[in-house]
């Protein structure tokens, strides 16, 4: 399952990469400094969806269900979904 301070993780490190900083992101994503600064260190407890999804969108990401699965994916399967998702990426 997908947790709040896995998502956090990963939204820090798409920033760090985009080479965006956090008052940057924050006004992009039209979210306060404090709000996106609380989620990145894990002091956040709940953060609504409008919240996220805008932050997500600011950084070019977006949510995505899928059926949950008894079993963990296999690493070929981790990399064919990767090479999926590059390959419908429309930026590049």
């Amino acid at each position: 399952m997908l947790t709040l301070s896995s998502i956090a993780e990963q939204i820090a490190a798409k920033r760090k990469a985009l080479g965006l900083t956090q008052p940057a992101l924050a006004k992009k994503a039209r979210v306060g400094l404090s709000t996106l600064d609380a989620l990145e260190n894990g002091r956040l407890g709940e953060l609504g969806y409008s919240k996220i999804t805008n932050i997500l969108s600011a950084l070019g990401l977006e949510l995505k269900l899928q059926e949950t699965s008894a079993r963990r994916p296999t690493l070929d399967e981790l990399m064919e979904e990767e090479q999926n998702d590059k390959s419908m990426d429309r930026r590049s």
